[in-house]
Parts: C-alpha cells; structure tokens; sequence
C-alpha cells in the first residue's frame, strides 16, 4: 500500500524544511509539493526538491505546473481535475503524472490520456470537500480501471487506510494523517 503525503502549509514550514520533509519520510513513499496560495511557489518548489531528494521518496512531486515540475527535474506532477489536457504534454517530456478525480468518467478519461496513477475523492468526510464516496464507489472504480487508484479524502488513521486497502485501493494519499 502506497502512502502518499500531500503538503500543505499546514503541515510543511519552510523554517523547519529539512525536519518537516524527514517527518513525512518516514511515514510515506511519495511526497507532493502543493501551496495553492504561495507567491514564491517557484523557489519553494526548488528548495522542496533539493532537500527531499536526500530521502528514499519513490516519488517527489509538485502540484500543477508541469513545466516546473520539469525543469526542476521533479520526478512528476499531481496536477487537478480541471488539467485533462495538461496529461499528454506532461507525459510528453517524461513526467509521472497523478490526477486528481472525483468520478469514474474522470477517471476513465485520465487513463485514456496515459496517466499514471489516479487520486479518487473525497473517500471520507473532508471539510469541504462535498459528499464522501465512500468504499463502495471506491471498489465500483477499482474494478473498471488498470491504473493504480491512491485514496484521497479525510484518511487519517490507520483504521481507515486498511479498509482502503480492503477494496483494493493501490495506496492512500493524505494531508492531516502525515502532520
């Protein structure tokens, strides 16, 4: 089971970088890069990659800019679900690429475009995140797509990842479970 840590400002300080990147290290197996509102975005997401590649991530990622993610020779890139279009370009020079998806069309349509590994959401309850899917739908996706689905949405304990991994989900993505 994947545990896959998504960073946000909460849970990532830059004054603490190097101690926050070697927490989540010992918890998860892939890290993103993701701060929606961070106007440094650009040299935080260098520093980011600089200090987490000194740990055994099977993947560094950043969030959204494929382009960046590129040029600061990031493993790959978790873009939205609003980037369909950003799959085949990303895919074009090299990048793994995650998606971000909420329906099994979505998700359908991410495998077609070669993405590499979906996220499907909201699994649990989530502020506001709207309804959670919940296990069942999660089940119904995993039994009509070949890509590997990582559970995203209100995961925070190990209770919750187990029945995640029950369904057959390939791994499990969270913020709050890695703070």
């Amino acid at each position: 089971m994947i545990a896959y840590a998504i960073t946000d400002p909460s849970t990532l300080n830059f004054n603490t970088l190097e101690r926050d990147i070697e927490c989540f290290s010992k918890k998860a197996d892939m890290i993103v890069y993701r701060d929606k509102h961070n106007d440094n975005y650009i040299n935080d997401a260098e520093e980011f990659i600089e200090k987490a590649i000194k740990y055994s991530f099977d993947k560094i990622l950043l969030h959204t800019d494929y382009k960046l993610a590129n040029k600061l020779k990031a493993d790959g890139v978790h873009l939205k679900s609003t980037q369909f279009a950003d799959i085949v370009k990303a895919k074009a020079l090299s990048l793994f690429v995650v998606i971000s998806t909420h329906t099994i069309e979505e998700a359908l349509q991410a495998q077609k475009l070669g993405a590499d590994m979906i996220t499907f959401s909201p699994i649990f309850s989530t502020p506001n995140k709207g309804e959670s899917k919940g296990l069942e739908e999660l089940e119904n996706l995993i039994t009509k797509i070949s890509i590997p689905v990582i559970a995203l949405g209100g995961i925070i304990t190990k209770e919750q990842i187990d029945l995640c991994e029950s369904v057959g989900a390939f791994g499990f993505a969270s913020i709050r479970y890695f703070a």
